[in-house]
């Protein structure tokens, strides 16, 4: 199904054309058309299935040309703001359509001019926009459509009374998209207050990683974390590796002492200034580092394209956050590779995440490395199945390469 028999404008259509794009994923085939027609939309797919173009698209196509600000984009992070405004003036750049992105972290001097010079799509986070909201800067009067991007993870942020505070000041007569992975109750009652008679659009089951994405847990000793991932990286055959990890002080820590094992590495988390995050992000994407040390929230709506691998340092204490972490790898059909290093007293999380899958994940190890010996190894049923990497999917299964020179 090309782009043209879904009822976007010729600007619009020239915009995905000089992006790369030719078909519609999933979620933009069945998205795209429902948005154009009006309707509420409650979307779900799993990462890297193009979700932003599936609002990005119809959205310019309905607002056409340069008027009011009547589009409002609230994210739970500042990348994924920045992420969104590039995507829209990517696919609007034919026409006279003007976006602006807020979010905080940065000064507000260069934020209060763009949005003086006007704007048609407003992008932002929750706590700048109530900023300058309260200091006359903004009106929504006439927003037109709505877009919540990444809902519940606003919600685990504790965004959601922002939210409605924004919400709120709405007119009630628009149209309101909501895209989240998952709809716990008190999104449930968001959307009953806010949303009229939506239309649910669940692409791919949102609780199995992407079916490209080969993972496995490593269990290990916790005094031999650290050089089990040493040890893993120089095994493997990665071209860029995202490595997780549960606090922003484990982030920086891992990060000192991978970069005086020699390897190049970014950092991510939210105490980076905003000058120190792009960095790290366009270091990343560029190849200038070959690693880059997280917290979650590079989990969600970060795109970077051709990462290879994903490692969890840290198991992730909410089991959702296991797909969406193992989920920046296997982006558009391309094969990545995932390895979470687990110690028994990550066992309760282990079981949470298997129970959340509804499978169970492979349990490797790797040759010739010094194991201490663990409970939880020698009650694993695959203890026994010694493995090396990296893995490659193949026609029969797994094959393994020698790390690329």
């Amino acid at each position: 199904m090309p782009f043209k028999s879904l009822g976007l404008s010729e600007a619009v259509i020239r915009g995905v054309e000089a992006a790369g794009y030719t078909e519609p994923t999933a979620i933009q085939a069945r998205g795209i058309p429902v948005i154009l027609a009006g309707k509420d939309v409650i979307g779900s797919a799993q990462t890297g299935t193009g979700k932003t173009a599936a609002f990005a698209l119809p959205v310019l196509t309905k607002l056409d040309k340069h008027g009011t600000c009547r589009c409002l984009v609230l994210t739970p992070t500042r990348e994924l703001a920045a992420q969104v405004e590039t995507a829209f003036r990517d696919y609007g750049r034919f026409t006279d359509l003007r976006t602006t992105v807020i979010y905080g972290g940065v000064g507000y001097g260069q934020q209060r001019e763009d949005l003086k010079r006007g704007m048609d799509i407003l992008i932002a986070t929750p706590g700048r926009l109530l900023d300058l909201m309260g200091q006359g800067d903004v009106r929504l009067d006439h927003i037109q459509v709505l877009i919540l991007d990444e809902a519940d993870r606003m919600l685990d942020m504790g965004f959601m009374p922002d939210v409605r505070r924004i919400i709120d000041k709405c007119p009630k007569q628009r149209q309101t998209l909501l895209f989240s992975a998952t709809i716990p109750s008190e999104l449930e009652r968001l959307v009953a207050w806010a949303m009229r008679s939506p239309e649910q659009i669940n692409i791919g089951e949102r609780r199995s990683p992407a079916a490209t994405i080969n993972h496995a847990f490593y269990p290990v000793a916790a005094t031999q974390k650290f050089q089990l991932l040493i040890t893993l990286l120089e095994r493997t055959n990665f071209d860029s590796v995202l490595i997780f990890c549960r606090t922003k002080h484990g982030a920086d820590k891992i990060a000192r002492r991978l970069q005086q094992a020699n390897h190049a590495v970014a950092v991510l988390h939210s105490n980076r200034t905003q000058r120190e995050r792009i960095e790290a992000l366009e270091g990343f994407k560029s190849g200038k580092y070959e690693v880059m040390v997280a917290t979650d929230i590079a989990a969600r709506g970060i795109d970077v394209e051709d990462v290879t691998h994903v490692i969890n340092y840290d198991v992730p204490q909410h089991p959702e956050d296991y797909v969406h972490r193992i989920g920046r790898t296997g982006r558009a059909q391309k094969v990545g590779d995932a390895f979470t290093l687990i110690t028994t007293e990550e066992s309760d999380h282990v079981n949470a995440i298997e129970r959340f899958i509804g499978a169970k994940v492979p349990r490797l190890q790797l040759d010739d490395f010094r194991y201490d010996a663990t409970a939880m190894m020698k009650s694993s049923p695959d203890a026994g199945s010694r493995r090396n990497v990296t893995m490659a999917r193949t026609a029969k299964g797994y094959s393994f390469s020698p790390k690329r020179r």
